[in-house]
């Protein structure tokens, strides 16, 4: 069974059991954040690897997911906010992509990490620039979200900081960000296969840890309390900084 599994993703034992430990935990933060899932796996196995590759398997994890909350988020979400955000991301992707898959491996991860750890440490110490709570804001922030989400599929995050500036309640917050994610997965999806990230192996890469996702879901769901919401948030910030400046530490130190 494992040397199935390793022959089926092209890694290593101890590299599927990494992917597989970091998978099931960014499942978990997706149930009871709705967010931060390919940030959380990007930030962990990014060292193992890189972007372009981690990109697609990203994107087949989070479409399981959001299959999965769909539900809940198109009660919760404020869909007006939601199409506009994901429109103005469906017209960033290609810029993102253009950069990830010209770059080398290794700048590409940085970048990745980067970027991670920015928007992470913007959520964590509450800076949101005063125009993104605009009607100019909330357009430009789906184009950046776009483009993050081709240089390392962490446009949730931008997003999420739009919601925090707009003072959302945590349930409605919640909600947005999980159906923005739903729908620019389908936008997305054109991009990747027109850059030809989303390849045979990528896809199956996805499709073997896609139980892994759903389990930490599930449990991430049954967690959630919006009473707490700002805990596990504040959890979620915390951990990306730590995974994602480990991470940049490891890529400029080797």
């Amino acid at each position: 069974m494992l040397q199935n599994l390793t022959s089926l993703t092209g890694l290593s034992s101890s590299e599927l059991f990494i992917c597989a430990a970091a998978i099931f935990f960014a499942g978990l933060v997706r149930g009871f954040a709705g967010f931060a899932l390919s940030a959380v796996v990007m930030a962990s196995v990014v060292v193992i690897l890189p972007p372009v590759e981690l990109i697609p398997v990203c994107f087949v994890l989070e479409g399981a997911a959001s299959i999965m909350m769909f539900r809940g988020g198109v009660r919760d979400a404020d869909m007006r906010v939601v199409w506009v955000l994901a429109i103005g991301s469906a017209v960033g992707v290609p810029v993102g992509l253009l950069a990830t898959t010209t770059v080398s491996p290794e700048i590409s991860k940085i970048v990745a990490l980067i970027v991670i750890l920015t928007l992470t440490l913007l959520q964590l110490l509450s800076i949101t620039p005063r125009f993104i709570g605009t009607k100019g804001g909330l357009i430009g922030t789906g184009l950046v979200a776009g483009v993050v989400t081709g240089l390392a599929s962490v446009g949730g995050m931008v997003v999420a900081l739009y919601v925090l500036a707009s003072k959302s309640e945590p349930r409605a917050m919640r909600g947005s960000l999980v159906m923005f994610l739903f729908i620019s997965m389908f936008t997305s999806l054109i991009f990747y296969l027109l850059y030809g990230i989303m390849d045979k192996q990528a896809l199956t890469r996805g499709l073997v840890f896609t139980p892994v996702v759903l389990a930490g879901v599930v449990l991430g769901t049954v967690f959630f309390r919006p009473s707490l919401a700002v805990f596990y948030k504040q959890f979620c910030l915390l951990l990306l900084v730590a995974l994602s400046g480990a991470g940049l530490f490891r890529m400029i130190s080797g």
